[in-house]
């Protein structure tokens, strides 16, 4: 492969791949007649990312590779390549990328003003195909919104936030910080923000979910599509089934995330299958009714069912009668009179 990347461009290449550097750690590239493919998936096969760049985005775009030929390289080195975004289109005119299949060599040249040449040599390895299967035509849910209304909407969510969850209707979006069943809501801070339909270009909602995702995969194609200018496209259907986020420019450039989202499934199953609560130990025997009657009003509260609510609030403890050493006294005065 021999391709030429002008000056326009060269900054876009570098941002996309800065982008793929937040989610994986592997580089796969796939240099096809159509274009050149950049892919990347993280370490829990939970994210993946695609960037395609047809043969319109670059200057010179020549092919000689076998079919089918795939490889893959650290991402931080080929990221070392672009160190300086901000200087890149004002000190770069053009980059050269050639591949060696024989000498497995990816080589990338970078023509600065004044005569300066920078070469960088990284090697490469074989490796399978990297291809997400998702249909995003075929969801039922589907918005387009401006990358400056979803840049300032994720800004609100600490950096250390894993997973956000976005709740859509039919009038709006919801996005909040996803909470775990057993975090202390005391010690935990919430945030939630509302955007109406109004804000987007388009807003196509067949189906009201709530979808819960990774958000620092997501920053990284805010980044990229906030300094395009392109609009962000989000395509997602029913809770476990995969959200994509897109962005393309009129055939010269597509962007795919493509982000699991969290199951709603086993908390339904574990609801459902929970067995009924056990019958009152013993240890109440022993107790004073103070401490059975908050007992019992912790575990009615606790309980989700209305008939196993009936069922303990029917639970009274056995009368207490006298004592073993009461009942001898009252025998041997018998025994006197």
């Amino acid at each position: 492969m021999d391709c030429v990347v002008t000056a326009g461009n060269v900054k876009v290449l570098a941002k996309a791949i800065h982008s793929l550097s937040k989610i994986g750690e592997e580089l796969y590239l796939e240099p096809l007649p159509d274009g050149l493919a950049l892919r990347t998936v993280n370490s829990s096969r939970s994210a993946y990312a695609c960037f395609f760049f047809s043969p319109l985005f670059f200057q010179k775009f020549v092919t000689t590779a076998t079919t089918n030929f795939r490889c893959k390289t650290p991402v931080k080195s080929v990221q070392a390549v672009f160190r300086s975004l901000s200087s890149l289109d004002r000190t770069v005119e053009r980059c050269e990328i050639q591949m060696s299949t024989q000498c497995n060599t990816l080589t990338f040249t970078l023509h600065c003003k004044h005569g300066l040449k920078k070469t960088h040599n990284l090697s490469f390895s074989d490796s399978e195909s990297l291809q997400a299967i998702f249909d995003k035509d075929s969801c039922a849910n589907q918005l387009r919104a401006q990358p400056r209304l979803l840049v300032d909407t994720v800004v609100h969510f600490p950096p250390s936030l894993e997973e956000v969850t976005m709740s859509v209707s039919d009038a709006r979006v919801r996005f909040r910080n996803h909470m775990e069943e057993e975090a202390e809501l005391g010690r935990t801070m919430l945030t939630e923000l509302c955007l109406s339909a109004e804000e987007f270009d388009l807003f196509t909602v067949n189906q009201s979910v709530d979808i819960t995702f990774c958000l620092k995969e997501l920053r990284g194609l805010m980044a990229f599509a906030e300094s395009s200018g392109l609009p962000v496209c989000v395509h997602f259907d029913l809770p476990g089934r995969p959200v994509v986020f897109s962005v393309s420019d009129s055939g010269v450039l597509e962007v795919n995330f493509v982000l699991a989202t969290l199951s709603d499934e086993p908390h339904k199953s574990q609801r459902s299958s929970a067995p009924p609560p056990p019958a009152p130990v013993d240890e109440f025997l022993n107790d004073d009714m103070d401490s059975y009657m908050i007992a019992m009003e912790t575990s009615v509260l606790d309980c989700d069912w209305p008939e196993q609510r009936e069922q303990q609030q029917q639970w009274l403890p056995p009368p207490r009668g006298p004592s073993s050493h009461q009942q001898r006294g009252g025998e041997r005065e018998r025994e006197r009179e």
